[in-house]
């Protein structure tokens, strides 16, 4: 029998390998606390849905009801792919909902952006910037499904720069919002750049537990800023 590895063979270990190493990345104690905090955030998404959609029932305003859908809908989704994600065990489950996790990450940014482009800027530069954040979250989607294996700076820049795209129409959001919109808006955006930090320091225990406490409370922010000043 011949016991002489290709190099194909080789390659195809090597990538098990790195697999199974990308996919358990914490302790079970630390997977405990990543399940509750991203937990919590899933109890509260439940609560978020109707009390966004009770906000613009009076509207008359199509166009508001599906911004509200649209946003309080991601979000549940994101929250529950996260939590399934640390919960669960199983290699193959967990492999599959750690793309998921990450890919509704993208999804939920540009849900978040979408009240703000329909309604506070649908007059203005709305359209077009709710198209480009969109765009940008499948192009993130595209990359979890596809490199897999690239280094969690990658993730994390991507985060940040569809987050924080918004920049560019600071002058227009803080002329057309209600100044606790508009500072809520950006607490909850400070928050998430503050929790990318936390994010990439996965070698340190409980980092990542840190870092989902902050992106709870970004979501917080940003969820009143909406609900309570914008639809």
């Amino acid at each position: 029998m011949n016991h002489d590895w290709t190099p194909s063979q080789f390659l195809d270990t090597r990538a098990v390998g790195r697999a199974m190493k990308s996919i358990h990345e914490y302790s079970l104690g630390e997977e405990v606390a990543n399940s509750i905090t991203h937990g919590i955030g899933v109890l509260l998404a439940i609560a978020a849905i109707p009390l966004c959609v009770v906000q613009v029932l009076n509207s008359n305003e199509p166009l508001h009801l599906l911004a509200a859908l649209i946003y309080s809908i991601f979000m549940l989704l994101e929250y529950v792919m996260s939590t399934l994600y640390h919960a669960l065990s199983a290699d193959r489950a967990k492999r599959v909902f750690k793309v998921l996790d990450h890919s509704f990450t993208y999804l939920f940014i540009a849900a978040t952006y979408t009240p703000y482009c329909l309604i506070t800027l649908v007059d203005s530069v709305g359209v077009g910037l709710c198209v480009f954040v969109w765009a940008v979250a499948l192009v993130g989607v595209a990359v979890e499904a596809f490199w897999v294996f690239r280094p969690r700076w990658v993730s994390a820049i991507l985060y940040l720069c569809l987050g924080w795209a918004v920049v560019v129409f600071i002058p227009q959001l803080y002329a057309l919002l209600d100044p606790a919109a508009f500072w809520l808006l950006l607490a909850g955006g400070l928050c998430y750049s503050i929790g990318c930090i936390f994010y990439v320091l996965k070698k340190i225990p409980y980092m990542h537990s840190i870092f989902h406490l902050w992106i709870l409370a970004g979501s917080i922010c940003q969820f009143l800023s909406i609900v309570l000043f914008v639809l």
